[in-house]
């Protein structure tokens, strides 16, 4: 019974595992909203997409960074303090 039980929680853990690695792995999805690219607002670890120091979204590890982008609202970028419409 003991056994079983190891072995279930393993297979459930290792499945787990997997499926959560792989949920946030290459670039955000566009939103189906109009919208923008906006740089230099994004927090650490919540970009949108790579960059040349990082691979993929969510890999930022820079609050604010001028390479790192977020989708905004499109016209919402240039009235954000720090904003941007280009990366630096």
């Amino acid at each position: 019974m003991k056994t079983r039980l190891v072995t279930a929680s393993t297979i459930a853990g290792a499945l787990t595992l997997a499926l959560l690695s792989s949920a946030k792995a290459g670039p955000a999805a566009t939103p189906e909203y109009k919208n923008e690219k906006c740089y230099g607002i994004a927090q650490a670890g919540k970009n949108d997409c790579q960059t040349a120091t990082h691979s993929c979204a969510g890999t930022s590890t820079k609050a604010a960074d001028p390479a790192s982008w977020i989708y905004v609202p499109a016209g919402t970028c240039s009235k954000i303090v720090g904003g941007m419409m280009q990366p630096m």
